[in-house]
Protein backbone atom coordinates (compact mmCIF):
# COMPACT_ATOMS: atom_id res chain seq x y z
CA UNK A 1 0.00 0.00 0.00
CA UNK A 2 2.70 2.47 0.97
CA UNK A 3 4.09 3.77 -2.32
CA UNK A 4 7.72 4.67 -2.81
CA UNK A 5 6.75 8.32 -3.06
CA UNK A 6 5.20 8.14 0.40
CA UNK A 7 8.30 6.32 1.64
CA UNK A 8 10.45 9.16 0.34
CA UNK A 9 8.21 11.71 2.05
CA UNK A 10 8.38 9.83 5.35
CA UNK A 11 12.18 9.54 5.11
CA UNK A 12 12.44 13.27 4.36
CA UNK A 13 10.34 14.05 7.43
CA UNK A 14 12.35 11.86 9.80
CA UNK A 15 15.64 13.18 8.41
CA UNK A 16 14.46 16.69 9.15
CA UNK A 17 13.54 15.59 12.68
CA UNK A 18 16.86 13.76 13.08
CA UNK A 19 18.99 16.80 12.23
CA UNK A 20 16.72 19.17 14.16
CA UNK A 21 16.82 17.15 17.37
CA UNK A 22 19.61 16.85 19.96
CA UNK A 23 18.94 13.10 19.94
CA UNK A 24 21.15 11.81 17.13
CA UNK A 25 20.29 8.13 17.53
CA UNK A 26 19.97 6.53 14.10
CA UNK A 27 18.13 3.54 15.57
CA UNK A 28 15.58 5.69 17.38
CA UNK A 29 14.86 7.74 14.27
CA UNK A 30 14.61 4.61 12.16
CA UNK A 31 11.98 3.32 14.58
CA UNK A 32 10.22 6.67 14.18
CA UNK A 33 10.25 6.17 10.40
CA UNK A 34 8.53 2.80 10.58
CA UNK A 35 6.12 4.08 13.23
CA UNK A 36 5.18 6.89 10.85
CA UNK A 37 4.56 4.38 8.05
CA UNK A 38 2.48 2.25 10.43
CA UNK A 39 0.36 5.30 11.26
CA UNK A 40 -0.42 5.77 7.58
CA UNK A 41 -1.58 2.16 7.49
CA UNK A 42 -3.69 2.87 10.59
CA UNK A 43 -5.37 5.74 8.76
CA UNK A 44 -6.19 3.43 5.85
CA UNK A 45 -8.23 1.18 8.17
CA UNK A 46 -9.60 4.13 10.14
CA UNK A 47 -11.13 5.71 7.03
CA UNK A 48 -12.56 2.40 5.86
CA UNK A 49 -14.32 2.24 9.21
CA UNK A 50 -15.50 5.84 8.83
CA UNK A 51 -17.58 4.86 5.79
CA UNK A 52 -19.23 2.14 7.88
CA UNK A 53 -19.89 4.54 10.77
CA UNK A 54 -21.64 7.07 8.52
CA UNK A 55 -23.91 4.27 7.32
CA UNK A 56 -24.62 3.21 10.92
CA UNK A 57 -25.55 6.78 11.77
CA UNK A 58 -27.93 6.85 8.80
CA UNK A 59 -29.56 3.68 10.10
CA UNK A 60 -29.98 5.17 13.58
CA UNK A 61 -31.68 8.22 12.04
CA UNK A 62 -34.11 5.96 10.19
CA UNK A 63 -34.95 4.05 13.39
CA UNK A 64 -35.50 7.25 15.39
CA UNK A 65 -37.90 8.62 12.79
CA UNK A 66 -39.98 5.45 12.96
CA UNK A 67 -40.44 6.06 16.70
CA UNK A 68 -41.79 9.60 16.34
CA UNK A 69 -45.18 10.27 17.92
CA UNK A 70 -46.63 11.10 14.54
CA UNK A 71 -44.42 9.44 11.93
CA UNK A 72 -45.06 10.24 8.30
CA UNK A 73 -45.41 7.67 5.55
CA UNK A 74 -41.81 8.40 4.58
CA UNK A 75 -40.71 7.87 8.21
CA UNK A 76 -42.39 4.47 8.31
CA UNK A 77 -41.24 3.39 4.86
CA UNK A 78 -37.87 5.07 4.37
CA UNK A 79 -35.51 4.71 1.44
CA UNK A 80 -32.85 2.43 2.94
CA UNK A 81 -30.66 2.06 -0.11
CA UNK A 82 -27.64 3.73 1.50
CA UNK A 83 -27.74 1.68 4.70
CA UNK A 84 -28.11 -1.47 2.59
CA UNK A 85 -25.22 -0.55 0.31
CA UNK A 86 -23.57 -3.79 -0.80
CA UNK A 87 -19.99 -2.55 -0.54
CA UNK A 88 -20.56 -1.25 3.01
CA UNK A 89 -21.99 -4.64 3.93
CA UNK A 90 -18.80 -6.29 2.66
CA UNK A 91 -16.62 -3.89 4.61
CA UNK A 92 -18.65 -4.41 7.79
CA UNK A 93 -18.01 -8.16 7.70
CA UNK A 94 -14.42 -8.02 6.44
CA UNK A 95 -12.26 -10.13 8.74
CA UNK A 96 -9.00 -8.28 8.05
CA UNK A 97 -10.56 -4.88 8.73
CA UNK A 98 -12.31 -5.95 11.92
CA UNK A 99 -9.21 -7.70 13.23
CA UNK A 100 -6.99 -4.68 12.57
CA UNK A 101 -9.47 -2.25 14.13
CA UNK A 102 -9.73 -4.46 17.20
CA UNK A 103 -5.98 -4.81 17.66
CA UNK A 104 -5.20 -1.14 17.04
CA UNK A 105 -8.15 0.14 19.14
CA UNK A 106 -9.11 2.53 16.35
CA UNK A 107 -12.67 3.77 16.77
CA UNK A 108 -14.96 6.70 15.95
CA UNK A 109 -17.02 6.15 19.10
CA UNK A 110 -15.90 9.47 20.59
CA UNK A 111 -16.62 11.50 17.46
CA UNK A 112 -20.44 11.48 17.07
CA UNK A 113 -20.55 15.14 16.04
CA UNK A 114 -18.13 14.58 13.18
CA UNK A 115 -20.08 11.54 11.98
CA UNK A 116 -23.29 13.59 12.08
CA UNK A 117 -21.72 16.47 10.13
CA UNK A 118 -20.39 14.14 7.46
CA UNK A 119 -23.81 12.48 7.20
CA UNK A 120 -25.62 15.82 6.83
CA UNK A 121 -23.13 16.93 4.18
CA UNK A 122 -23.66 13.66 2.37
CA UNK A 123 -27.48 13.71 2.30
CA UNK A 124 -27.41 17.32 1.10
CA UNK A 125 -25.27 16.43 -1.92
CA UNK A 126 -26.67 16.05 -5.42
CA UNK A 127 -24.89 12.74 -5.98
CA UNK A 128 -26.53 11.28 -2.85
CA UNK A 129 -29.98 12.34 -4.03
CA UNK A 130 -29.34 10.87 -7.48
CA UNK A 131 -28.11 7.61 -5.96
CA UNK A 132 -31.11 7.25 -3.67
CA UNK A 133 -33.54 7.95 -6.54
CA UNK A 134 -31.79 5.76 -9.11
CA UNK A 135 -33.33 2.50 -10.28
CA UNK A 136 -29.83 1.06 -10.81
CA UNK A 137 -29.43 -1.22 -7.79
CA UNK A 138 -26.30 -2.91 -9.09
CA UNK A 139 -23.19 -3.66 -7.09
CA UNK A 140 -21.16 -1.40 -9.37
CA UNK A 141 -23.51 1.51 -8.69
CA UNK A 142 -23.11 0.93 -4.94
CA UNK A 143 -19.33 0.84 -5.27
CA UNK A 144 -19.21 4.01 -7.39
CA UNK A 145 -21.35 5.79 -4.81
CA UNK A 146 -18.99 4.93 -1.92
CA UNK A 147 -16.04 6.15 -3.97
CA UNK A 148 -17.88 9.47 -4.34
CA UNK A 149 -18.51 9.57 -0.60
CA UNK A 150 -14.74 9.32 -0.12
CA UNK A 151 -13.73 11.92 -2.69
CA UNK A 152 -16.60 14.41 -2.41
CA UNK A 153 -17.41 14.26 1.30
CA UNK A 154 -14.65 12.69 3.39
CA UNK A 155 -11.72 14.14 1.46
CA UNK A 156 -13.32 17.60 1.38
CA UNK A 157 -14.18 17.79 5.06
CA UNK A 158 -12.23 20.47 6.92
CA UNK A 159 -13.59 19.15 10.20
CA UNK A 160 -12.15 15.73 9.48
CA UNK A 161 -8.80 17.16 8.40
CA UNK A 162 -8.57 19.17 11.62
CA UNK A 163 -9.52 16.17 13.74
CA UNK A 164 -6.92 13.93 12.10
CA UNK A 165 -4.24 16.58 12.60
CA UNK A 166 -5.17 16.76 16.26
CA UNK A 167 -5.14 12.99 16.67
CA UNK A 168 -1.76 12.37 15.03
CA UNK A 169 0.98 14.55 13.59
CA UNK A 170 1.75 11.65 11.26
CA UNK A 171 -1.54 12.10 9.41
CA UNK A 172 -1.02 15.72 8.33
CA UNK A 173 -0.06 14.88 4.73
CA UNK A 174 -1.64 11.45 4.34
CA UNK A 175 -5.34 11.96 3.65
CA UNK A 176 -5.25 12.28 -0.16
CA UNK A 177 -2.92 9.33 -0.53
CA UNK A 178 -4.89 7.07 1.82
CA UNK A 179 -8.19 7.83 0.07
CA UNK A 180 -6.59 6.92 -3.27
CA UNK A 181 -5.40 3.63 -1.75
CA UNK A 182 -8.89 2.86 -0.44
CA UNK A 183 -10.35 3.40 -3.92
CA UNK A 184 -7.62 1.12 -5.27
CA UNK A 185 -8.68 -1.46 -2.68
CA UNK A 186 -12.28 -1.28 -3.84
CA UNK A 187 -11.22 -2.26 -7.35
CA UNK A 188 -10.30 -5.66 -5.91
CA UNK A 189 -13.75 -6.14 -4.37
CA UNK A 190 -16.28 -8.07 -6.46
CA UNK A 191 -19.97 -8.70 -5.98
CA UNK A 192 -19.24 -12.20 -4.69
CA UNK A 193 -16.42 -11.04 -2.38
CA UNK A 194 -16.68 -12.64 1.03
CA UNK A 195 -15.51 -11.71 4.50
CA UNK A 196 -12.02 -13.03 3.75
CA UNK A 197 -11.33 -10.46 0.99
CA UNK A 198 -7.76 -9.24 1.47
CA UNK A 199 -7.03 -5.57 2.01
CA UNK A 200 -3.84 -3.94 0.79
CA UNK A 201 -0.66 -4.94 2.68
CA UNK A 202 1.36 -2.20 4.37
CA UNK A 203 4.24 -2.69 1.92
CA UNK A 204 3.85 -4.00 -1.60
CA UNK A 205 6.74 -6.39 -0.94
CA UNK A 206 9.82 -6.89 1.22
CA UNK A 207 11.88 -4.89 -1.26
CA UNK A 208 9.88 -1.74 -0.48
CA UNK A 209 10.25 -2.31 3.26
CA UNK A 210 14.01 -2.62 2.79
CA UNK A 211 14.05 0.47 0.57
CA UNK A 212 12.57 2.49 3.46
CA UNK A 213 15.37 1.43 5.79
CA UNK A 214 18.15 1.71 3.22
CA UNK A 215 17.18 5.17 1.98
CA UNK A 216 17.13 6.55 5.51
CA UNK A 217 20.43 4.94 6.51
CA UNK A 218 22.25 5.78 3.28
CA UNK A 219 21.21 9.42 3.65
CA UNK A 220 22.36 9.62 7.28
CA UNK A 221 25.55 7.57 7.11
CA UNK A 222 26.75 9.32 3.95
CA UNK A 223 25.60 12.77 4.97
CA UNK A 224 29.06 14.38 4.74
CA UNK A 225 29.75 12.93 1.30
CA UNK A 226 26.31 13.88 0.02
CA UNK A 227 26.60 17.41 1.40
CA UNK A 228 29.97 17.72 -0.34
CA UNK A 229 28.35 16.82 -3.65
CA UNK A 230 25.60 19.38 -3.05
CA UNK A 231 28.19 22.03 -2.20
CA UNK A 232 30.22 21.18 -5.32
CA UNK A 233 27.30 21.78 -7.65
CA UNK A 234 26.02 24.88 -5.90
CA UNK A 235 29.26 26.85 -6.31
CA UNK A 236 27.38 29.98 -7.38
CA UNK A 237 25.05 29.77 -4.41
CA UNK A 238 25.53 30.66 -0.77
CA UNK A 239 25.17 27.13 0.65
CA UNK A 240 24.41 28.48 4.11
CA UNK A 241 21.33 30.25 2.71
CA UNK A 242 19.88 27.16 1.01
CA UNK A 243 16.75 26.07 2.87
CA UNK A 244 17.53 23.02 5.01
CA UNK A 245 14.59 21.05 3.59
CA UNK A 246 15.91 21.74 0.06
CA UNK A 247 19.34 20.51 1.08
CA UNK A 248 17.83 17.28 2.42
CA UNK A 249 15.87 16.74 -0.79
CA UNK A 250 19.06 17.17 -2.79
CA UNK A 251 21.01 14.80 -0.54
CA UNK A 252 18.33 12.11 -0.72
CA UNK A 253 18.18 12.32 -4.51
CA UNK A 254 21.95 12.09 -4.83
CA UNK A 255 21.95 9.15 -2.41
CA UNK A 256 19.57 7.36 -4.79
CA UNK A 257 21.79 8.22 -7.76
CA UNK A 258 24.85 6.78 -6.04
CA UNK A 259 23.68 3.94 -3.81
CA UNK A 260 20.57 2.42 -5.39
CA UNK A 261 21.66 0.61 -8.53
CA UNK A 262 18.21 -0.78 -9.36
CA UNK A 263 16.44 2.62 -9.46
CA UNK A 264 16.69 4.46 -12.79
CA UNK A 265 18.11 7.96 -12.43
CA UNK A 266 15.18 9.32 -14.43
CA UNK A 267 12.77 7.94 -11.81
CA UNK A 268 14.81 9.48 -8.98
CA UNK A 269 15.02 12.83 -10.75
CA UNK A 270 11.28 12.96 -11.37
CA UNK A 271 10.38 11.82 -7.85
CA UNK A 272 12.44 14.44 -6.04
CA UNK A 273 11.37 17.24 -8.34
CA UNK A 274 7.80 16.17 -7.55
CA UNK A 275 8.64 16.11 -3.83
CA UNK A 276 9.95 19.65 -4.03
CA UNK A 277 6.53 20.82 -5.28
CA UNK A 278 5.09 20.02 -1.86
CA UNK A 279 7.95 20.97 0.45
CA UNK A 280 9.71 23.84 -1.30
CA UNK A 281 8.87 27.26 -2.71
CA UNK A 282 8.49 27.73 -6.46
CA UNK A 283 11.92 29.37 -6.55
CA UNK A 284 13.40 26.44 -4.64
CA UNK A 285 11.81 23.90 -6.99
CA UNK A 286 13.56 25.45 -9.97
CA UNK A 287 16.79 25.51 -8.00
CA UNK A 288 16.51 21.81 -7.04
CA UNK A 289 15.68 20.85 -10.61
CA UNK A 290 18.73 22.69 -11.93
CA UNK A 291 21.14 21.35 -9.30
CA UNK A 292 20.02 17.72 -9.71
CA UNK A 293 20.26 18.00 -13.48
CA UNK A 294 23.78 19.40 -13.22
CA UNK A 295 24.89 16.90 -10.56
CA UNK A 296 23.53 13.92 -12.47
CA UNK A 297 25.36 14.89 -15.67
CA UNK A 298 28.61 15.35 -13.76
CA UNK A 299 28.31 12.14 -11.74
CA UNK A 300 27.63 10.16 -14.91
CA UNK A 301 30.62 11.77 -16.62
CA UNK A 302 32.74 10.70 -13.64
CA UNK A 303 31.36 7.12 -13.89
CA UNK A 304 29.97 7.34 -10.37
CA UNK A 305 26.47 6.30 -11.43
CA UNK A 306 26.43 2.51 -11.63
CA UNK A 307 23.08 0.99 -12.44
CA UNK A 308 22.47 -2.73 -12.68
CA UNK A 309 19.52 -4.62 -14.02
CA UNK A 310 17.61 -4.96 -17.24
CA UNK A 311 17.63 -1.72 -19.20
CA UNK A 312 19.57 0.18 -16.53
CA UNK A 313 23.26 -0.32 -17.30
CA UNK A 314 24.70 2.91 -18.64
CA UNK A 315 21.32 4.64 -18.84
CA UNK A 316 22.50 6.69 -21.78
CA UNK A 317 18.95 7.27 -22.92
CA UNK A 318 18.06 8.76 -19.52
CA UNK A 319 20.82 11.34 -19.45
CA UNK A 320 19.19 14.77 -19.31
CA UNK A 321 19.82 16.93 -22.35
Amino acid sequence: MISRRIIRIKVLQVLYAFYSSPDKSINNTERELFFSIQKTYDLYHYLLDLVIEISKHAESVVELRKKKHFPTEEDLNPNIRFIRNQLIAQLSSNESLNKYLGQSKLSWVNEPELIKKLYLTLIDSDFFKSYMASEDNSYQADKKFIEQVLTDVILQSEDLTQLLEEQSIYWNDDLDFVVSMIIKTFKKFKEYTGEDQALLPMFKDEEDRQFSKDLYRKAVLNHDELKEVVTKYTVNWDVERIAFIDELILEMAIAEFLFFPSIPTKVTLNEYIELSKYYSTKKSRNFINGILDKALKALKAEDKILKAGRGLIGEDSNLPS
